[in-house]
């Protein structure tokens, strides 16, 4: 559902804000905050037009599922039809567009460099992915035209178009070039699903897999082993955290992977003309481009890490768009000629508790950094030992103490739902109704009695700075509720890409905020507490893994979901890992906007995409 409104409209909708202790305790973070980013000047080609407002619709009910987001996909996909090109729209691009993100990191566009949280802003902008995923959780065509599933789902047969440019003048896209990039994803090991596309494509040289490529726009990949269809749709999707694109083969082999990787040649609509880390990314639009050409000519993504600096940017009419923090609703809704964009099942929260690091790495060796000296951590892998039992017990009383429906009403200003485990937004019609913690601060701090911590314990807890709303608020927040039963927080503040090497490698201890997307099937969000993912949630076990490589193995819908489930019992039984909430998308639009454009792609709705559909109010 999408909800347009007016902020002079919407009094009376949102919830009067408590002065509670999670807003007392937000306040005191903002004001010890860093000194403000500055944010960019008005463009001069700039339009000011108004148009009239659309009538404003109420929030969303906190436990409201969007039916589009609950069809089950088919047993097996049939083959696609081919994709007719969409006649592209005559449009002459003029003006800036100007979006403010909290942080790009250093523009790398070569698959073997970029990371999250680059990933998701290079979908957004100069790449495209084979695919990509429709409101209703299924996938439909981008760069592939179709692809053709065996009935035992060991071969893959992929059928790309034949009219892709790629920019700066190289040429059409091959599968050469498709099998190029994907295989460099692999490679470069900083996409989260990196490992597991070396599996799929057979780049890993463990025999299991082999592509091969039959012309310039066809090739085919051959397994021994089944693929869920919902697991290679989300590695070959566009605009999220672990989209793939597809880069010139040519011109990496010219200039170098690190020269291309700077000024790389892709398809989306915009090209890439210049950047600065911490400051700018600059995009021109793509002419002709054989989906759309953008309405603007300009495009840029301003780094600007405090939210206040993004919102007096918006105020300003320097930002058109920018990604916001719930908090600031009632001040952007003031702003003139503003609108939201609202979309159900944008992220949802939750936390990561490292250290588990049960049983061994994938290559046989120990974990470098299990540490059972820590609370949360059991000292044995017996899941019926009093050492496990105590671990357990710590981090239900750490989930137990944590006020989750405050969390959706205040810093979410209600737009969002409760959840307490992750993985399931958008089919919470058939996940375990028992997957509830009941806030109890009273019984979270008896529960540290009884596990013989009644003296608290030290821990790091990590924001995952993605740029998802509330995400550090909310981290803050979680911080404050532990505080009170005697859990002594230690915040540590560094850059996403500072954080997640440590994640990938098995060397954090700690516990991490992370807010995540949709999940076309949760099995797919399962896949990082396995041994051999490239990401880590911090938490594996061989029964956990055993799991899930059994429900990874299953093709029938039915097996695939009591796999799941049986997966996510186990997470929960043990409290390995856990959910905060499920938050929507609100996109705020400046009056120089057109507020009325859909996304790209439905996977990832925590932050805007589809920035080639924005017109001109």
């Amino acid at each position: 559902m999408v909800m347009l409104f007016e902020g002079k409209n919407r009094q009376g909708i949102r919830k009067h804000w408590t002065k509670g202790i999670i807003l007392l305790f937000v306040a005191l973070i903002i004001a010890c905050g860093s000194s403000a980013t500055a944010v960019p000047e008005q463009s001069k080609t700039s339009t000011t037009t108004k148009a009239s407002a659309p009538s404003a619709t109420s929030a969303p009910s906190p436990t409201s599922v969007p039916a589009a987001a609950v069809v089950p996909p088919p047993s097996r996909p049939t083959a696609l039809p081919q994709a007719t090109r969409a006649p592209v729209a005559e449009v002459k691009a003029s003006g800036t567009l100007n979006h403010g993100v909290a942080e790009t990191g250093i523009f790398q566009g070569h698959p073997t460099e970029a990371s999250s949280p680059r990933v998701q802003y290079m979908s957004s902008s100069i790449g495209e992915g084979l695919v990509t995923i429709g409101q209703d959780l299924q996938p439909n065509p981008m760069i592939a035209t179709s692809w053709d599933v065996s009935e035992d789902f060991l071969e893959w047969t992929w059928k790309i178009r034949d009219d892709v440019e790629f920019h700066k003048g190289y040429g059409k896209m091959t599968t050469e070039d498709v099998i190029y990039s994907m295989k460099g994803f692999y490679e470069g090991a900083k996409l989260a699903r990196a490992g597991i596309m070396g599996d799929y494509y057979g780049f890993n040289d463990t025999g299991n897999s082999s592509t091969k490529i039959i012309d310039d726009y066809t090739y085919v990949v051959t397994n021994n082993k089944p693929w869920v269809p919902a697991t290679v749709n989300e590695f070959s999707r566009n605009a999220a955290g672990v989209s793939v694109w597809v880069v010139s083969k040519k011109q990496s082999e010219e200039l170098g992977v690190e020269a291309a990787s700077i000024d790389i040649a892709s398809t989306g609509p915009w090209e890439v003309v210049s950047h600065e880390s911490g400051v700018s990314w600059n995009f021109k639009a793509v002419e002709d481009h054989w989906r759309q050409t953008p309405y603007f000519e300009e495009l840029i993504y301003w780094s600007i890490p405090e939210e206040s600096a993004r919102v007096a940017g918006f105020q300003t009419g320097n930002l058109d768009i920018f990604t916001m923090a719930f908090d600031s609703l009632p001040t952007v809704e003031a702003v003139e000629g503003a609108h939201v964009t609202g979309w159900e099942n944008g992220g949802q929260a939750g936390l990561n508790f490292y250290g588990q690091y049960h049983g061994k790495m994938h290559d046989g060796s120990d974990y470098p950094a299990y540490d059972c000296t820590q609370p949360w951590v059991s000292c044995s892998d017996d899941v019926t030992s009093e050492e496990w039992a105590k671990a357990v017990t710590v981090r239900k009383a750490m989930n137990t103490a944590i006020d989750r429906q405050t969390l959706v009403d205040e810093l979410l200003s209600g737009f969002g739902r409760v959840q307490s485990v992750r993985d399931w937004m958008g089919h919470d019609h058939r996940q375990n109704p028992d997957w509830k913690y009941d806030y109890d601060p009273v019984l979270a701090k008896q529960m540290l009695v009884d596990a013989g911590y009644g003296d608290g314990f030290e821990i790091t807890l990590t924001p995952a700075i993605r740029g998802a709303p509330a995400e550090v608020e909310s981290c803050h927040a979680v911080a404050n509720y532990w505080e009170q039963i005697g859990i002594s927080v230690k915040i540590q503040a560094i850059p996403y890409a500072t954080l997640r090497p440590e994640l990938i490698t098995r060397k954090y201890n700690g516990i991490t905020c992370l807010t995540v997307s949709s999940r076309l099937s949760p099995i797919i969000g399962a896949s990082n507490y396995t041994t051999d993912s490239t990401y880590s949630y911090g938490t594996h076990h061989p029964e956990l893994t055993e799991l899930i490589w059994h429900a990874q193995k299953q093709v029938s819908q039915a097996e695939i979901e009591a796999g799941e489930l049986a997966v996510y019992n186990f997470i929960w039984d043990n409290s390995m890992a856990s959910s905060l909430y499920i938050h929507d998308g609100l996109w705020p639009s400046g009056k120089r906007v057109d507020p009325d454009w859909r996304p790209t792609d439905f996977s990832d709705m925590k932050a805007p995409s589809g920035f080639e559909y924005v017109k001109h109010r």
